[in-house]
């Protein structure tokens, strides 16, 4: 039996089967793993590529966005190169946010989004970058293209998030927030972790 083109014989890995993107690194696909009504964290099995509880959430603490990754994108040598207090990147896909004027509840979808800024984050010495995107069609985000045009508490709240969603009472934590970028660092981001998943897994 043939099957036309592009449809897939079998569910491609979200990681390895799917494109990175429309237009990378402005217009991205970024495969959802959580949603902002999860309290439990979900993460893409990096073996069999599909969702699996990592842990639950262990404070009150919810996921103000989409939270996601990129699909063929690595965290490696180039991208810990633009964050000066990494030793190394985090091994992971690169995550990053999706920001939509209509709540999504699902996970496991695909959803093609523009790249807008990011948060510089280490954890335990290793990069660990969040990209903030907008829903590329949405009718009340979608028109943004930098940072400064979407409400300055959408990234508080995305900034306390990271800082506090690992905590543990009575124990430091060991990651932090060290800056807010714009679209042009992003962009950066978003291309060194291209390069460094050809170097890891090639085409």
């Amino acid at each position: 039996m043939s099957f036309p083109k592009p449809f897939f014989k079998w569910r491609p890995h979200p990681w390895h089967g799917l494109e990175p993107g429309l237009d990378p690194p402005r217009i991205v696909s970024v495969y959802i793993e959580i949603t902002p009504f999860d309290s439990v964290k979900y993460e893409v099995d990096k073996v069999t590529g599909y969702l699996r509880v990592d842990r639950p959430q262990r404070t009150s603490s919810q996921p103000p966005s989409l939270y996601g990754f990129i699909p063929r994108t690595y965290c490696g040598e180039r991208v810990a190169k633009l964050s000066p207090k990494s030793k190394a990147g985090d091994g992971d896909p690169l995550d990053i946010c999706v920001i939509s004027e209509r709540p999504v509840n699902r996970a496991e979808i695909i959803v093609h989004s523009k790249v807008i800024g990011g948060l510089q984050m280490v954890d335990e010495g290793k990069a660990d970058d969040k990209i903030i995107a907008v829903l590329e069609n949405d009718y009340e985000m979608g028109a943004a293209e930098k940072l400064s045009d979407i409400p300055d508490i959408v990234v508080e709240r995305l900034r306390h998030y990271f800082s506090t969603y690992k905590y543990i009472i009575g124990k430091e934590l060991n990651q932090s927030i060290e800056s807010v970028y714009d679209r042009d660092h992003a962009f950066k981001v978003v291309n060194a972790a291209m390069e460094d998943y050809l170097d890891e897994y090639g085409e």
